[in-house]
C-alpha cells in the first residue's frame, strides 16, 4: 500500500503552493514510509523531481513548491516490487515525457515494458509502476490503453507534452477521492487526507470517490475530462491494513500545524 496525493490548480491562485502541498503528505503520511517524495512543473518548465528513502516527517520541512506551479504530486511509499534503495524506484516516477505515481501492484509490467527502448535506463530499476507511465507516453493518453494493465491501480501523472494538464485515474482495487473547491482540484488515496486540506489551509471541497475504472484530467485548477475504461479484474487483492505508518501520521499533523501558525 503507498499514498498517491496532488492537486492541480489556476497560475494565478494566491493559495500557498508549498503549504498546499505539505498538508496533503501530511495527509497521507500513514501510508507508507519506505520512501517518500514530490514533484511539480511550472508554465513552460519540465517537471521537477524531488525524492527520498525516509518517511513523511523527514521531507516535511524540506518542501519547496515555487508560486508558480500549477500542478503537484505527492507520495509515500510502502513498496512490494523495486526495493527503494535504488533511488529510481520510488515516486515520483520518470518514463519519457510523463512523470507519475502509483498505489498498487502491476502484475505484467515486465511484459507492458519489454518493448519500449527507454525503460529500465537506470541500474537496479525494477518498480512495476513504471508501466503505468509508460502505457500513459506512448499511447498518448489514450483512455482505452489502461486496460492492458493488469493488477491493482490507483495512480497519476503529468504529461510533458501537455501543458497545464494532470491526469488521475483509478482502476482496480486501490481509492482515490477528487476534492474541488474555488482553489482548484485536490485528490488523494483517502478522503481523510482531502479533510486536512480543508482543515489547515481553510477550504472547503466538494468531494467524490472515483469509480473503478475512471481516467480524470485537470487543467488549471478545474476538470476539463472525465473518461471510463474498463480494467482488468482478475485480478485478485488480499485485504490491506488501512494504516502503515502512524507514527509519521502524528508527526506530520504536528508539525503542519505548527507551520501554519507560523504562516499566519
Amino acid at each position: 500500500m503507498c499514498g498517491i496525493a496532488g492537486y492541480s490548480i489556476a497560475a494565478s491562485s494566491t493559495l500557498e503552493r508549498t503549504l498546499a502541498a505539505q498538508a496533503l503528505l501530511a495527509g497521507i503520511a500513514e501510508r507508507g514510509a519506505d520512501a517518500v517524495g514530490y514533484a511539480h512543473r511550472s508554465s513552460g518548465e519540465r517537471v521537477s523531481v524531488h525524492k527520498q528513502r525516509s518517511g513523511a516527517s523527514a521531507l516535511l520541512d524540506e518542501i519547496t513548491v515555487p508560486q508558480s506551479a500549477s500542478e503537484v504530486l505527492v507520495h509515500v511509499r510502502d513498496y512490494t516490487k523495486g526495493h527503494p534503495t535504488v533511488a529510481a524506484n520510488n515516486h515520483p516516477i520518470r518514463h519519457g515525457a510523463v512523470v507519475g505515481i502509483h498505489n498498487g501492484v502491476i502484475l505484467n509490467d515486465d511484459e507492458l515494458l519489454a518493448d519500449h527502448d527507454c525503460a529500465r535506463r537506470e541500474p537496479g530499476m525494477t518498480v512495476d509502476s513504471e508501466a503505468i507511465f509508460a502505457v500513459a507516453a506512448h499511447s498518448e493518453g489514450d483512455v482505452e490503453a489502461l486496460e492492458a494493465l493488469c493488477g491493482s491501480m490507483a495512480t497519476a501523472w503529468i504529461d510533458e507534452r501537455r501543458e497545464h494538464s494532470i491526469y488521475v485515474a483509478r482502476g482496480v482495487g486501490r481509492p482515490v477521492w477528487l476534492g474541488a473547491g474555488d482553489a482548484g482540484v485536490f485528490f488523494a488515496s483517502t478522503r481523510l487526507a482531502l479533510e486536512v486540506v480543508e482543515r489547515f489551509l481553510g477550504l472547503k471541497l466538494r468531494m467524490d470517490e472515483l469509480e473503478e475504472g475512471t481516467l480524470v484530467q485537470l487543467e488549471l485548477g478545474r476538470e476539463t475530462s472525465r473518461k471510463r475504461f474498463s480494467p482488468d479484474r482478475r485480478f485478485e487483492d488480499e485485504p490491506l491494513p488501512p494504516v502503515r505508518a502512524p507514527k509519521e501520521a502524528a508527526l506530520c499533523l504536528r508539525r503542519l500545524a505548527t507551520l501554519v501558525a507560523a504562516a499566519s
